[in-house]
């Protein structure tokens, strides 16, 4: 609801409307593009892509500055989004860096169904319009009209519609909080520049290519520095040089209650000093239903708490990935195409 209402503000703000910005060609590209990489399956991309083509070839006629808006705003809801909520239920897995070491990450995965209040340009007369009409400011629309003949006069009405927003990110150097944060950040920028480029575009035709450009580049470039500060940073999640790191715990489990959190450090169990996860899980099996637990905290601060558990039942603690684990979940995407045409030639 939040991002909804954001996303109308915008919307009615910039003057973003849904008229000439192709959303069937758009959906086409999408789709085709989502062949290629799944990751492809995103505005910014298609929406660049029908822009140029509709640039160089003419058709079909796509009101540039319009599409640009559209697409930058429906991304600054989703960084202000990624921002809120992104960090939220993140799902602990092993994963394997390019230096080829397993350590532990957290996969943030998000998707928001998004109520849009949109606007739609009715051409005509004003007295030709059925329903009330409101006197706008001049400088209103920031994001001028396509392509409109001199003898009609420009109406807006505002529809209903639901847009879909979807987040996908990898947390390996880093808490999930402070990972959505630098991704929300990097995402507003990009948005808001699009924005501006759209505004510019809108007074200016001939600058279209400029957001035209800048809608799968500049979230290209987004994508990249995200990979890069994850894949090539120091890895968050790897066994200290004493004492056990929980990677993440069982919500309403005895470490949750006990306040273990992710990126915590245990070091004893009953007195006895613990440095792998086999001598954690061979200490938590001698102790009775309650014993002390030492940990200590991100910030350093170390802690002794009692833990109150079933003789057997587990602690509730996912630890960091030890030499000799193995990865559980792979991050590279495959192309749907490409695994379509290798099944095809194996066939035939």
């Amino acid at each position: 609801m939040i991002g909804g209402i954001l996303g109308s503000f915008l919307m009615i703000l910039f003057g973003v409307t849904i008229n000439g910005v192709g959303v069937a060609w758009l959906w086409v590209i999408a789709l085709v593009l989502m062949l290629i990489s799944p990751r492809l399956l995103c505005f910014s991309y298609a929406g660049g892509v029908l822009a140029i083509i509709s640039l160089i070839f003419g058709y079909p006629q796509v009101n540039i500055p319009g599409l640009m808006g559209l697409v930058a705003v429906l991304h600054l809801v989703e960084s202000i989004l990624i921002l809120l909520s992104g960090h939220q239920d993140p799902l602990p897995v092993y994963v394997r860096n390019p230096a080829g070491r397993v350590v532990g990450a957290f996969n943030l995965q998000k998707f928001w169904p998004i109520p849009l209040a949109v606007m739609m340009i009715l051409l005509g007369a004003a007295d030709q319009v059925p329903g009330e009409l409101m006197k706008m400011p001049e400088w209103w629309p920031l994001i001028r009209p396509w392509d409109i003949a001199p003898d009609l006069e420009a109406m807006y009405q505002i529809l209903p519609v639901v847009a879909a927003l979807g987040y996908g990110e990898l947390a390996i150097t880093c808490l999930p909080r402070e990972r959505t944060k630098r991704s929300a950040s990097h995402l507003a920028v990009y948005s808001v520049i699009l924005l501006g480029l759209a505004v510019v575009a809108s007074h200016y035709p001939q600058l279209a290519i400029f957001p035209a450009l800048f809608s799968p580049l500049g979230h290209e470039l987004v994508i990249f520095l995200g990979r890069r500060e994850e894949l090539q940073g120091r890895p968050r999640f790897v066994p200290p040089s004493t004492g056990v790191m929980v990677l993440d715990v069982i919500k309403g489990s005895p470490a949750h209650l006990a306040g273990i959190r992710s990126g915590d450090v245990i070091h004893s169990v009953g007195g006895h000093k613990v440095n792998s996860r086999f001598e954690l899980a061979q200490m938590l099996g001698f102790m009775v239903s309650s014993f002390m637990l030492e940990f200590s905290t991100e910030t350093g601060e170390t802690r002794c708490v009692r833990v109150r558990k079933d003789p057997g039942a587990p602690l509730g603690e996912i630890t960091v990935p030890e030499p000799g684990d193995y990865p559980n979940v792979d991050f590279a995407m495959g192309s749907p195409l490409k695994n379509l045409l290798q099944r095809f030639f194996r066939k035939h």
